[in-house]
């Protein structure tokens, strides 16, 4: 593995980096600075959706920035208006705002909420958020994950938010039953950051059934889970419910940076002018990139194929580790996938880089999770699968021992 001598002086030390260096990928593939390649189950992390070095994609880049990089917001940008209208589409939504991350998506919907409930006449605005929920690290969003973990040292926590136990729906009745100023529910159709953990439809459609009746805007998390990874192009389709408002980022511009946080109805027209704003967001590179995305995604059938290959990647695993008295679960969602452990294993990603030549992620200490491109082949499958279970194996043997 190729390997960097120390860590950069230059560098604020925010990640715990793994010893290897990236010098170019394509699809699936990616190869070190060394020459030996690599299999990405992790895809930056449900980022590179169409995987590495898509060559529509870097056209698209390289004619845009010759054109036109960047203008502001202080103007009409015409692929914006292209890209707002084909996500609200897809999703069900009136309008976009855009930005440039999953966290930015999320802080917009949470001032929705705000002002939603300052319309209202509520004076101090809750928003209902779940147990082991991630939303992001900027203040607001940090607050509003549910894990005590990456709060250490940013406290005091903004406050505003009622944590309850994700996937309960009496946890739910007894929030709107008794707790006062609640004007919006903020969650995820799939916990990724919180172990793979799958929203079942009965309780989907019994919180949309709450936030109607209390008059709770519904924002759905679909930062990780949205833009095809379930087998749908949002998480929340699966279950039949219509949001008030939708964020998305990640595989929006499969690697250049964007967000945006979609919204419909009364939730689409609570900003006025001044109110909210991004310097880069929306600019039309990114746009044009995001176009692009949703054009290869439809073109390609990467929805339905997400659905297929994740059901054969879940039964792989499952098949393949029932053995395993250690493995507590094997759950997910399209090519959304968690394999928990009964014991810590953070190790493992960097013995799968070593061992196996393979790119994965543990999330909560003991969860492995997989997301693999959306355009790997059913053999690419195989092979994650494959190695994944050779590294489970050894790794409880060795444990064991």
């Amino acid at each position: 593995m190729s390997r960097v001598a120390e860590p950069s002086p230059h560098l604020m030390q925010a990640y715990a980096r793994e010893p290897v260096v990236f010098d170019r990928g394509r699809g699936a593939h990616l190869w070190d600075a060394d020459g030996r390649a690599y299999l990405d189950a992790i895809a930056g992390v449900a980022v590179t959706n169409l995987g590495h070095a898509h060559p529509e994609i870097a056209e698209a880049i390289a004619d845009q920035a010759q054109r036109l990089v960047h203008t502001s917001n202080l103007y009409s940008i015409e692929w914006q208006e292209r890209l707002g209208r084909r996500l609200c589409s897809l999703a069900g939504m009136q309008r976009a705002f855009f930005c440039n991350s999953g966290a930015e998506a999320n802080e917009t919907a949470l001032k929705l909420a705000r002002l939603h409930g300052h319309s209202r006449g509520v004076a101090s605005p809750r928003v209902l958020v779940m147990e082991n929920g991630f939303h992001g690290r900027t203040l607001a969003t940090l607050a509003a994950t549910g894990n005590p973990a990456v709060h250490r040292g940013f406290e005091p926590l903004m406050p505003g938010f009622v944590r309850v136990p994700y996937d309960d729906i009496d946890a739910l009745r007894r929030v709107a039953n008794e707790t006062g100023d609640v004007v919006a529910v903020l969650i995820e159709s799939v916990q990724g950051e919180g172990g793979v953990r799958v929203a079942s439809t009965a309780y989907l459609r019994e919180l949309r059934r709450l936030c109607r009746e209390n008059d709770w805007l519904l924002m759905m998390d679909e930062v990780q889970a949205g833009l095809g990874r379930t087998g749908a192009w949002f998480g929340y389709q699966h279950a039949g419910v219509l949001p008030d408002v939708v964020t998305v980022a990640k595989g929006l511009g499969n690697g250049l940076p964007i967000g945006a946080c979609l919204a419909r109805d009364q939730a689409a027209e609570l900003f006025v002018p001044g109110q909210h704003g991004s310097t880069f967001g929306g600019n039309p590179l990114a746009c044009r990139v995001g176009c692009v995305v949703l054009d290869l995604i439809e073109r390609e059938r990467l929805v339905s194929h997400a659905a297929v290959l994740g059901r054969r990647l879940l039964e792989s695993l499952q098949a393949d580790l029932a053995d395993q008295q250690a493995v507590l679960a094997i759950r997910g969602h399209g090519l959304m996938v968690g394999i928990e452990l009964d014991r810590p294993c953070p190790e493992l990603v960097t013995r799968a880089l070593r061992e196996q030549q393979l790119l994965i992620n543990v999330t909560r200490d003991k969860t492995i999770r997989l997301l693999p491109a959306l355009i790997c082949a059913q053999a690419e499958i195989d092979d994650i699968a494959d190695r994944v279970v050779r590294l489970v194996r050894g790794f409880l043997r060795v444990a064991l021992a």
